[in-house]
């Protein structure tokens, strides 16, 4: 190929354009990396909506891993114990299906679970849920967006009916005050990021809160930074809340004709004073009177959250008193305005557009709801009832379904959970039990290989074609430009040819991804996440497109009294790229609901024997478990290795200093790292990243450290917080930290500490 290609990162839900160059273009030097192997060269694509040309060093350098550890055969062994062996495609789906059928037969459907990824396309994502909750008849699909954005998702259903992130990256450009909380947008969105900065710099104007017990880059641009407490979120929403209500500043009109619910949730704010939650929260009184009057005195007011929100034993919650405050503001549906989560997956959005977690169908329906069951399976020409109306595993109760022998068949795609999943002693005791466990993923090794059965080779971003569905709601298509390596497939393709070997083969008559999608879409017909416009075609010529509510052409006439009366901006009018610019919400009676919620805290708080909390989080240049990033060298360089953060008051008191190694304990497990001392994290607090797992570090796994408590709605754990304990200790060369780009994954690093 000599010609450019535009197609998507395939990093954060950011979801920006790229222009991929090919290593060797007529008249220039072939573009290599530093060992001389050829490289695609990567540009930001400025005709792509969403990142206007821009790019971070993670999409910058992506194409530098495509060669890298890379899985190119079928590989399967008959116990953890043994070598893995190279086997044909042939032998791998015989072994698959037959395993498939035999647990079917002994155990039943449901002892089958799948677990996905916010990676997969939208196409990877609907074939899986068509063979797991369609011809199989079991809904043990989910999907690592059960670790990020399922709080959200439950968050939009429950106040506004529907999943569906109701803003656009426009409204950065427009907001009067952005609220970001549980977010380190610079680092980990950074290019929503810039272009919210840029606004903020033009403007003297606009005011940017951020909430955050630390001092993060994102912090360090905000007008006011609220350093509170971890999990003290719903305190300082329903804080923010009281003053409004006291000040009277906030939208009568739109509460009494859009929402429900609303005297409940006033009963419950009026008992948070502002000197109960400054207290709580332990911020002056003052910062909280300060963030409220930026909420009272914008008329548009932007919200904006991610994993610091999402993450939390009360996640729903967090998320539902968050929206409490646009909804009491009449902050929604309108320009600059919203409650907006920055989604953590490159295709997260279109996962859940497909049906691709435990409790969802394609196009935003229920499982538990008879009538989308019976749209679902005469579409699919399956027999009435054959889908279950019980949701399926989440992620974690797929580990404890192993621990208790309930689940018989572990597939594992494009996501590694022995470093992302919480409590990881538990988990990776867990799947040393599981009787089979399938693998599927582009690179070797990975962590999660040491406990497979049977490991497929994936194509993956650049190897196949796709589409996948940003933050905002744009659907953008990744073209095919390379050829895969070895025998490697995309993930449609294998769940298609296991279901076709299953005996579904009329189910999964497809010659290319645009099939696909094209049948996907019809499944979206007359939902909220209609894409029933879109296809690979339109893509190819017209570019990214979005999918939303249909532009309105008139104001007043068109809505008729209701809407006229609450119309607030003369000129502006409703368009597609808003959700909810009618103030109609796909509720049984159009209105958004109020939620009323105390604070319950942190579902591990600290305590004599573990006195800190531990948050976690992303650094810049690395992507979760490093499976790419730990391959490139630049992204390497810029994080070579994992560390703590503590406050220097605590450090004093523990006699440490910067540089001095430390362990860390949880009630479940230890890790060790090098010292960090800043002020910019918040006293009785401490932070690791989460990226390094036992290929890039030794000791050094932040997940062996947390709990799986998680929302009793979302089923999201609590990744963000947990209670542990610091000991300054002496660590000998052998065991610092080491580069594992060549090791070789055996089963022997797969035994269970004691």
């Amino acid at each position: 190929m000599s010609e450019s290609v535009k197609t998507l990162c395939p990093y954060c839900g950011v979801g920006c354009g790229l222009q991929v160059f090919p290593p060797a273009v007529s008249g220039r030097a072939t573009h290599r990396d530093s060992q001389g192997n050829p490289i695609w060269k990567v540009m930001g694509d400025k005709s792509h909506p969403s990142s206007q040309g821009m790019v971070c060093v993670k999409g910058a350098t992506v194409t530098e891993s495509l060669d890298k550890s890379r899985l190119k055969y079928p590989m399967m062994r008959d116990s953890l114990s043994e070598e893995f062996r190279r086997v044909s495609w042939d032998q791998a789906f015989e072994r698959i299906v037959n395993q498939i059928r035999d647990t079917v037969k002994s155990q039943g459907a449901d002892a089958i679970c799948m677990y996905g990824s916010g990676q997969f396309q939208t196409e990877d994502y609907y074939i899986a849920q068509k063979l797991i909750k369609g011809c199989l008849g079991t809904n043990n699909f989910d999907a690592n967006s059960r670790l990020c954005m399922s709080s959200a998702v439950a968050g939009y259903t429950q106040s506004f009916g529907s999943d569906g992130p109701p803003c656009c990256y426009e409204d950065l450009e427009f907001t009067d005050c952005a609220f970001l909380v549980g977010t380190n947008t610079a680092e980990c969105h950074p290019i929503v990021f810039n272009r919210l900065r840029n606004h903020h710099k033009r403007n003297r104007n606009v005011k940017m809160i951020v909430v955050d017990p630390r001092k993060t880059k994102t912090a360090e641009a905000a007008d006011l930074h609220l350093a509170i407490n971890p999990g003290t979120d719903i305190d300082l929403f329903n804080g923010i809340a009281h003053l409004l209500m006291r000040w009277r500043t906030i939208d009568a009109v739109f509460i009494d004709e859009c929402t429900q619910g609303f005297p409940g949730y006033a009963e419950v704010i009026r008992h948070y004073t502002p000197e109960f939650v400054a207290r709580k929260c332990n911020i002056p009184i003052d910062h909280l009177e300060t963030a409220a009057r930026y909420w009272a005195d914008s008329e548009r007011v932007l919200s904006m959250w991610s994993m610091g929100i999402n993450q939390s034993s009360e996640g729903t919650a967090k998320v539902r008193t968050l929206i409490n405050l646009h909804l009491m503001t009449g902050n929604i549906g309108k320009l600059g305005a919203g409650p907006f989560s920055l989604t953590g997956q490159p295709n997260a959005m279109g996962g859940r557009e497909a049906g691709g977690l435990a409790h969802i169908l394609p196009g935003y329906r229920s499982v538990k709801n008879p009538q989308h069951r019976a749209q679902v399976e005469k579409f699919w020409g399956l027999n009435l009832g054959q889908i279950s109306p019980t949701p399926g595993r989440d992620a974690w109760s797929m580990i404890t379904g192993l621990e208790t022998g309930d689940v018989s068949l572990l597939w594992i795609a494009a996501t590694n959970p022995a470093v992302s999943m919480p409590d990881l002693v538990r988990t990776k005791a867990a799947l040393l039990k599981s009787p089979c466990t399938i693998y599927q993923d582009a690179y070797y090794p990975t962590e999660t290989a040491a406990y497979a059965h049977i490991i497929l080779p994936a194509a993956q971003w650049s190897e196949k074609t796709g589409t996948m569905t940003n933050s905002e709601r744009v659907v953008t298509l990744c073209p095919k430009f390379r050829e895969p390596p070895g025998e490697a497939k995309p993930d449609w393709e294998i769940f298609a040819e296991v279901g076709r070997r299953l005996g579904f083969a009329e189910k999964f008559e497809y010659t290319n991804s645009a099939q696909v999608y094209d049948e996907f879409v019809q499944l979206t017909c007359d939902r909220l996440c209609s894409v029933t416009d879109i296809s690979h075609k339109k893509l190819a010529q017209q570019g990214p497109m979005q999918w939303g509510s249909p532009p309105i052409d008139t104001e007043e006439d068109q809505h008729g009294g209701l809407f006229s009366n609450i119309f607030r901006y003369k000129n502006q009018k409703p368009v597609s790229k808003r959700l909810y610019t009618d103030l109609h919400f796909p509720t049984p009676d159009g209105r958004a609901k109020f939620a009323a919620y105390h604070s319950r805290g942190l579902a591990e708080p600290p305590n004599p024997e573990y006195p800190f909390i531990l948050t976690t989080g992303r650094l810049y240049g690395h992507w979760h478990t490093q499976t790419r990033t730990g391959r490139i060298e630049k992204t390497v360089k810029m994080h070579p290795n994992p560390f703590i953060e503590i406050h220097p008051r605590d450090a004093s008191e523990l006699g440490i200093k910067s540089g001095d190694w430390v362990e860390i304990t949880s009630t479940r497990g230890k890790a060790k790292f090098p010292v960090t001392i800043t002020k910019a994290i918040t006293p009785k607090t401490v932070f690791i990243p989460m990226h390094w797992g036992s290929l890039w570090a030794k000791e050094a796994e932040a997940n062996n450290l947390t709990h799986p408590h998680s929302c009793p709605i979302s089923l999201e754990p609590e990744l963000k917080a947990c209670a542990v304990k610091i000991i300054l200790t002496i660590v000998l060369p052998e065991n610092l930290p080491e580069s594992s780009q060549n090791k070789k994954l055996s089963p022997d690093l797969v035994s269970i500490p004691q």
